[in-house]
């Protein structure tokens, strides 16, 4: 009995320091994958994004103060929720890399994309919905819209939710004026294609970094963000929604989903 406790004891002690190295190699390993628990380390942050709060269970903004069936103008969101929002526009940058991020960081982003700017590329924009992100109507052809007959601005308008739907099954709630730049009949003609909301920004990051047309100088809960999509002038895309994605944690915000406010 004495001699088979001694074996066993002694096949114990041959076992237990491989499956104690096999632990710490495991515990070595794991925390530098960048695929693996911290995705956000691959993509420049120093710690994850908060969660962001349950949605509100109806849009924030009506027709109220826009007259009665026309769709609000809006470049920041009223709520009380920590959150901001991450649009990006045209559809001129593909880079499959940009995917990953979204997917990796489960980011909401909102994708107003124009027709010929993105050509051939609505593959890129299927595979951003896929992991997540959201399509939204940024006219067929990217002219300033302000000054023109309703009927031009109809048919850019109307155009874009055409081809939006004829790609992706689904006809835009949101649409963003090139340039920023609309007047009553560019709202008029949005509500004629079915429009909810014209969306504007409160901020923008480009290449100097983030700038604000007006109000504070900081982000505040409900700003929506436009992400410079040129990268001739600066640092790539990915770069800058890191740099947008560092300044929303400082200020203790988190990334919410446009579509679910609106």
């Amino acid at each position: 009995m004495l001699a088979a406790a001694v074996l066993l004891s002694g096949c114990a002690q041959s076992v237990d320091p491989i499956e104690r190295l096999g632990k710490k190699a495991a515990q070595r390993v794991r925390p530098h994958d960048p695929a693996g628990e911290r995705p956000y380390r691959r993509w420049g942050l120093a710690a994850p994004l908060p969660p962001p709060p349950e949605p509100p269970t109806r849009p924030l903004t009506g027709s109220a103060g826009r007259g009665y069936g026309l769709p609000p103008v809006v470049d920041h969101v009223p709520t009380r929720d920590r959150v901001v929002f991450l649009t990006y526009d045209d559809g001129a940058e593909r880079d499959p890399r940009f995917v990953d991020m979204v997917r990796e960081l489960r980011l909401p982003v909102t994708m107003f994309l124009t027709d010929s700017v993105v050509g051939p590329g609505y593959g890129h924009f299927a595979r951003l919905r896929s992991v997540g992100a959201t399509i939204q109507n940024h006219t067929l052809d990217h002219i300033s819209l302000r000054g023109l007959p309703h009927a031009g601005q109809r048919a850019e308008i109307c155009g874009q939710q055409d081809k939006l739907r004829s790609r992706f099954g689904l006809r835009p709630r949101l649409f963003r004026p090139p340039y920023g730049t609309y007047d009553t009949a560019t709202v008029r003609a949005a509500a004629d294609c079915g429009i909810t909301a014209v969306v504007l920004w409160r901020a923008s990051m480009g290449p100097a970094g983030l700038t604000y047309p007006h109000g504070p100088h900081r982000l505040v809960p409900g700003d929506i963000i436009a992400v410079d999509p040129d990268e001739s002038l600066g640092p790539t895309l990915r770069e800058r929604t890191t740099r947008v994605l560092r300044r929303v944690r400082e200020q203790g915000l988190t990334v919410g989903r446009l579509e679910d406010y609106l």
